[in-house]
């Protein structure tokens, strides 16, 4: 081979997949009713619970993720366990990846489903409340930081991330600003992903 031919593949990067993870077995439909302090227990129970049993990963991003050099995932059960189910392999974990907090608001003698308190919690983390965990602000700067990990990584070529939901979502206009295209964009929901490919700064 070429010198000129292996400069080219090396200036190649990615293309870089980013997955949300399956569906978790802590159900956020499912009752009872929490006030804002079991509600913030459902919530560190559910970040270090598992998926739910019997869950297969879809045949689209198997075949999507099957090829790739590097495979990553947060340090979520869920996600490690999507990457698993995802690739076939075992994926290096990295706390940047993790999901965007939901602080939920103090509202005394107010009880609602998990789901209704995510909802509740996700607009005032975008409003400044934080309690004592991360800001917006600063998972916004997180979003920056694992954007340039995802480029970093996509020099060794093919990159698949599982991930999560709202990180997910942040990590897009991350991604832009360093130069990555969003080729498909499957949305949010379990098991969807996103494909993104470089196209350098302008």
């Amino acid at each position: 081979m070429n010198a000129g031919k292996t400069d080219t593949l090396k200036s190649v990067r990615g293309p870089i997949i980013v997955s949300r993870h399956g569906k978790p077995a802590l159900d956020r439909t499912a009752g009872p009713r929490l006030n804002w302090e079991e509600y913030r227990d459902w919530w560190s129970r559910y970040e270090i619970g598992s998926l739910a049993d019997g869950q297969m990963a879809p045949d689209n991003l198997k075949e999507a993720v099957a090829d790739a050099d590097v495979v990553l995932s947060s340090i979520a059960p869920r996600a490690i366990e999507t990457a698993r189910l995802a690739s076939g392999r075992e994926p290096e974990t990295d706390p940047l990846f993790v999901e965007a907090p939901l602080p939920p608001p103090r509202f005394k003698k107010k009880k609602y489903l998990p789901k209704t308190w995510n909802v509740l919690a996700r607009t005032a983390w975008l409003y400044g409340h934080s309690l004592d965990g991360e800001s917006n602000r600063a998972a916004r700067a997180r979003a920056g930081q694992a954007a340039l990990r995802l480029h970093e990584a996509a020099a060794e070529g093919k990159v698949y991330l599982a991930a999560h939901g709202w990180f997910n979502r942040m990590l897009r206009p991350a991604m832009t600003k360093i130069g990555w295209v969003c080729v498909r964009d499957g949305g949010d929901k379990y098991w969807s992903y996103r494909i993104y490919e470089y196209r350098g700064k302008s």
